[in-house]
């Protein structure tokens, strides 16, 4: 199962730098604005970088802020798991530089269409979290389990589809969802993942792992079945 971590915090930190810094930074940041007017307060998330087509603080920049401000301890909670659970994986599968590029270009671009949108409406709009990142990872495993099936265990895929699926109904129907953030994301992180794919040698380094995944299967296999054989031997009961 791809999505189960095994990892103390030490060798999590190791293998997943990159990730590490993203949920660390997240919650720096929610701490910081915590103690300096709140979360929830509207003023202190503009003040740290959320998005708004208020005149005058609609600037290009908090297309990348806001992917670190999160509004209120649930929504910090249900981001930093996913980015703790799903991440790291594909961090380790692309590499970080290339993973950093997926997440971050997936996050802009799903918060570019909001404050697009956002600037065109007569409403005023407050938006943060680093959904359209997350949706981003969930779009370069969607690619995968549909097109690298190979590449993961049927576990795992059900998992992907599940959560992708739960995601989705939850994006259309709770109010106060950056929904645009979510899908741009989403459709950012899978073609991004496509074109890696073809122009950066990763198909390589995919068969690379997954020929390293399934030597270390094997192993572990007859392993369990030299165990089985000698507790056979000595309780012939079993």
């Amino acid at each position: 199962m791809l999505f189960v971590r095994y990892e103390n915090w030490k060798s999590f930190l190791r293998f997943y730098p990159l990730t590490s810094l993203i949920a660390l930074a997240n919650i720096v940041v929610f701490l910081l604005m915590t103690f300096n007017g709140g979360s929830q307060n509207s003023a202190t998330l503009v003040e740290y970088g959320a998005l708004t087509n208020l005149i005058g603080y609609d600037q290009w920049w908090r297309t990348f802020t806001a992917m670190f401000v999160h509004i209120g301890f649930d929504h910090l909670l249900f981001n930093t798991f996913a980015i703790i659970v799903f991440a790291p994986p594909l961090e380790r599968l692309l590499g970080t530089l290339r993973y950093g590029v997926l997440y971050f270009a997936s996050g802009l671009i799903g918060n570019i269409i909001s404050l697009e949108l956002y600037r065109q409406s007569s409403e005023g709009h407050l938006a943060a979290g680093a959904s359209g990142a997350i949706y981003g990872i969930y779009g370069a495993f969607l690619y995968i389990a549909l097109f690298q099936r190979g590449m993961l265990d049927r576990v795992s895929r059900q998992t992907i589809y599940t959560i992708l699926g739960l995601g989705l109904v939850y994006t259309f129907i709770m109010p106060g969802i950056g929904i645009w953030a979510h899908l741009g994301g989403l459709i950012s992180g899978f073609f991004i993942y496509g074109l890696m794919l073809r122009l950066t040698g990763l198909e390589r380094r995919w068969q690379r792992i997954y020929q390293r995944y399934e030597q270390v299967m094997k192993e572990q296999q007859m392993r369990e079945q030299q165990m089985r054989e000698e507790q056979e031997r000595n309780d012939p009961k079993l």
